[in-house]
């Protein structure tokens, strides 16, 4: 791939990036807030701020839905897909310790997946009537939080000298 196909893909990143939520700020922008000007949450969410309208935030919420979903669940649906494949893939490695330790190294990455796009789809996909607002900050952790926290760590412990050191420092705790 050349550098111009790269500065395209990573160009169209940013701007979908911006451009796509930019329909959500503007509908969000036009609501009317009364009330307490605190949002009861950990960041500027979209629902916790909707909770302060005084307008009616269907509009903005059937929008979010809209939006929301294929750009959750296509990505969910491919990853889905290309582990199928990887997983037929792996099903013919002859060696069983061949095939333990590439489930391992999958697994431990489809971990993070699932608790990912688990998070997300029950957030911004699935209508929130039913979540509470603590439940929504539980959730919204674990997508902002801890699946960054776990990415290095179920990465780094692949490699042996990691493997190694923690080892040693558990020996010396005890």
């Amino acid at each position: 791939m050349g550098i111009h196909r790269c500065v395209q893909l990573a160009a169209t990143c940013w701007f979908l990036g911006f451009a796509i939520p930019l329909v959500t700020v503007i509908m969000t922008s036009k609501q009317d807030f009364c009330g307490p000007r605190i949002i009861d949450h950990f960041f500027c969410d979209l629902v916790p701020l909707l909770k302060l309208s005084c307008s009616d935030t269907s509009p903005v919420i059937l929008e979010n839905i809209l939006l929301a979903t294929p750009l959750t669940l296509c990505p969910l649906v491919f990853i889905s897909v290309t582990y199928v494949y990887i997983f037929t893939t792996i099903l013919k490695i002859p060696s069983t310790s061949g095939r333990q330790k590439t489930f391992s190294t999958c697994s431990s990455h489809l971990t993070v997946v699932g608790i990912f796009y688990g998070t997300l789809v029950s957030l911004y996909v699935v209508p929130s009537d039913g979540h509470s607002l603590n439940a929504n900050k539980v959730l919204s952790l674990l997508y902002t939080f801890v699946t960054p926290l776990l990415n290095p760590i179920i990465y780094s412990l692949r490699n042996k000298e990691i493997k190694l050191a923690f080892k040693r420092y558990a020996l010396k705790i005890k």
